[in-house]
């Protein structure tokens, strides 16, 4: 079993990415379409078998509210069992700070000063894909491992 295993999960949308890191290098890449509750557990399971794990990272918002739970819920469950750490970061890290589906056809933004907030589509607004980073030494985690829900006003 190798030593020395960060895992990165990023589950606000589809596919569901998740970094192995040894050394805060980027080893190996999951991408798995799906719904997190049926994933997780399978790809963990794999994993497990393999690896050391000596730490969790997880996108807490924005997103998917019930794959930002259930990540949650899972990754916490593993954190207290395996007495590890789980860390949480914000999905505008992964996706160069463009915008990130909502609800129907809304979308989180995130300003200059930090606020999120959400709006439609227009046809300046840039979409890219969710990346996993080759190294995770720099990442910014937030102070709370909690879900951060930001929920759009629904109309």
């Amino acid at each position: 079993m190798k030593n020395n295993i960060e895992v990165l999960v990023i589950s606000i949308s589809n596919p569901i990415l998740i970094g192995i890191y040894e050394d805060k290098n980027l080893i190996q890449t999951i991408s798995n379409e799906g719904k997190t509750s049926d994933i997780l557990p399978s790809i963990f399971q794999d994993i497990l078998d393999q690896y050391n794990i000596q730490a969790l990272y997880y996108v807490s918002s924005p997103g998917s509210f019930m794959a930002i739970k259930v990540a949650y819920i899972f990754l916490k469950t593993l954190s207290i069992t395996l007495n590890i750490p789980l860390k949480a970061m914000d999905g505008f890290n992964f996706n160069n700070n463009t915008a990130i589906k909502a609800l129907g056809k809304k979308y989180f933004f995130k300003s200059k000063d930090g606020n999120i907030t959400t709006k439609l589509l227009n046809q300046d607004d840039k979409l890219e894909d969710f990346t996993l980073p080759n190294h995770i030494l720099n990442l910014k985690c937030l102070d709370d491992t909690l879900p951060q829900y930001h929920l759009p006003a629904v109309h």
